[in-house]
């Protein structure tokens, strides 16, 4: 898929404990809120977990990423379904034929609340 500026591409995944547990595994992200359920049975999953949602972009279209900014706006717990909206900013040819990109985006979870926001530019290799 070639992508153009004005593009918006839109992706979904539910946290899982099993997810939560694996990134824990592999982050060393041990907060005791990753670790521990809530009183609904629940994790928090975490931040830069939730952030891999945005990055799928990058993996989608072979993006060498050079800025990611990420705010993040509330939690994301295990059950939560996020949605993110990917809007394509830039992309054109630079001088060394590499093309540039910039994107923002935009999760919201199954509630239509807002849990990340951000953006990314780097160059399609």
């Amino acid at each position: 898929m070639s992508l153009k500026v004005g593009d918006i591409i839109t992706f979904e995944r539910t946290f899982t404990t099993e997810i939560v547990e694996l990134f824990t595994k592999i982050s060393g992200d041990e907060g005791i809120h990753h670790l521990s359920p809530d009183e609904q049975g629940r994790l928090v999953v975490q931040g830069l977990l939730t952030a891999t949602l945005p990055t799928k972009v990058g993996g989608d279209h072979n993006v060498l990423a050079r800025n990611m900014n990420f705010e993040f706006l509330r939690p994301v717990f295990t059950g939560d379904t996020i949605i993110c909206e990917v809007t394509i900013e830039k992309y054109e040819r630079t001088e060394n034929k590499r093309t540039a990109i910039d994107a923002s985006f935009s999760c919201e979870n199954h509630m239509e609340k807002e849990v990340l926001r951000g953006d990314f530019s780097g160059v399609i290799l």
